[in-house]
């Protein structure tokens, strides 16, 4: 037992890179040959989504995303200091690219 290697994943941070859905992935494993930073490792069950092994190492490139032959399989989680969000000067709310319920379109037109 002394000589044996293992390999785990890191814990993931409060930034999570990257969100693999199981019941979308087919595991062909495009994200993990299109990732500079080797992020995830290819899982050594055929068909299993891979294993996101150092997500602090991330760039949020895109690049896995971009890969992926099915939508919505792998999304990219953003740190929330790298969000775009804008706030209202009326009313003060804030808002958010990807949020559940986003205000309507602005559709009044720029001021000179």
């Amino acid at each position: 037992m002394a000589d044996a290697v293992y390999m785990m994943p890191n814990p993931m941070t409060p930034n999570q890179c990257v969100v693999i859905d199981p019941k979308k992935c087919k595991g062909c494993n495009l994200c993990v040959d299109s990732c500079h930073t080797d992020v995830m490792l290819p899982n050594l069950e055929k068909g299993k989504p891979p294993i996101v092994v150092y997500p602090d190492e991330c760039w949020f490139c895109g690049d896995c995303v971009q890969a992926c032959p099915v939508k919505g399989a792998i999304t990219m989680e953003f740190p929330m200091n790298q969000r775009v969000g804008w706030k209202r000067k009326d009313t003060g709310e804030f808002f958010r690219i990807g949020m559940k319920n986003p205000p309507p379109p602005n559709t009044r037109p720029p001021e000179e």
